[in-house]
């Protein structure tokens, strides 16, 4: 079975090929570019350097966010559109599990985190004692609030993403000594495990491609900003 995996979730993007258990080509890449320009283009790369085609595909495991809404729409767009040309099943996966999946063998808490600006932070954190089992759901929290929850667990925290660089002093100033840095390596989203994750799941049927949506965790900041103008009004 051969799978597509589309990470555009956040600032990285991660493109994999995988053949019946095998990765056969993966391209990750940090750069601050649009994946609008960059994602179709690496997954071009993917089936030129591996000398395959997108019939050749069986699924497609795309991760559904949370993240950049920009980021999330480009990713799920385009793999639904692959899925639906190509009537294959598509499969989403948490942008946060995908990272926390990089350190499965921590064995306390590993906490996956993404900037989402303002002092707020995209988060999600997991048990790797039982397949990556959810201690606190993902989510759009407040630092502060997030940190008092992971403080309430009273365990080591393995933070886990490229952007912990940025919170890191503020973590360590509420754990302490519970919080703990994954390596650099590992803190890029891989598309390859996100395959690996979508596996674990039931595979839909290829019908279902137009009911997949993306998981955003909040709503826009525009939709917030009209609601706030029309909650205004109607005080006025």
């Amino acid at each position: 079975m051969i799978w597509l995996g589309i990470d555009t979730a956040n600032t990285p993007l991660a493109i994999a090929l995988v053949k019946d258990g095998q990765v056969i080509a993966e391209e990750v890449a940090n750069i601050k570019l649009n994946h609008s320009g960059g994602a179709m283009p690496a997954i071009d790369r993917l089936f030129a350097h591996t000398k395959m085609k997108p019939a050749d595909l069986d699924a497609i495991a795309v991760s559904e966010g949370p993240g950049s809404y920009t980021g999330v729409r480009i990713g799920v767009t385009i793999a639904k559109t692959l899925a639906w040309t190509l009537n294959i099943p598509i499969v989403g996966v948490s942008s946060l599990k995908v990272l926390a999946a990089n350190v499965p063998y921590f064995p306390h808490v590993i906490c996956s985190l993404v900037d989402a600006r303002r002092q707020n932070v995209y988060a999600g954190a997991y048990s790797s004692k039982d397949s990556l089992e959810v201690i606190i759901e993902d989510g759009h929290y407040e630092l502060e609030q997030l940190l008092n929850q992971l403080d309430a667990l009273n365990q080591p925290i393995l933070f886990v993403g490229h952007d912990v660089e940025v919170f890191y002093e503020k973590i360590v100033e509420c754990l302490g000594e519970r919080a703990l840095r994954a390596p650099y390596p590992f803190n890029l989203p891989s598309a390859s495990q996100l395959i690996y994750l979508a596996e674990q799941q039931p595979l839909p049927a290829a019908e279902t491609v137009h009911a997949f949506v993306p998981t955003y965790k909040r709503i826009a900041e525009a939709e917030a900003n009209w609601i706030k103008e029309k909650k205004a009004k109607q005080h006025d």
